[in-house]
């Protein structure tokens, strides 16, 4: 149904990535049961904080992961531009920037 990654990033961070859901099950809560296994597990190896990026067009993404606990940190300008070589759009946006976020665990 779904995926998701952690990958460590610092000491006392992890990064949620990757996170799927099949398209099928797309509107079922799939996705948010994903973001909450992860913060949890996160918790359970004992990380102090799980970030987490995504497109500043993820009109959809950045609702879930405040839903979730997630806090905005940052915003990296022209992500998308500089490691994309073609346009990204989404929900009538362009894909532009990255969009930090995180959550004490």
């Amino acid at each position: 149904m779904g995926v998701y990654v952690l990958l460590p990033t610092r000491p006392e961070t992890v990064e949620l990535v990757n996170v799927a859901v099949a398209e099928e099950w797309h509107g079922q809560g799939i996705g948010k049961q994903l973001v909450m296994h992860a913060i949890e597990q996160a918790r359970l190896l004992r990380y102090k904080t799980i970030e987490v990026g995504t497109g500043n067009s993820g009109i959809g993404q950045l609702a879930l992961y405040q839903k979730c606990g997630f806090r905005i940190t940052g915003v990296d300008l022209d992500f998308f531009i500089r490691h994309y070589p073609d346009p990204i759009f989404e929900n009538g946006i362009q894909c532009r920037d990255m969009v930090r976020l995180g959550q004490d665990l």
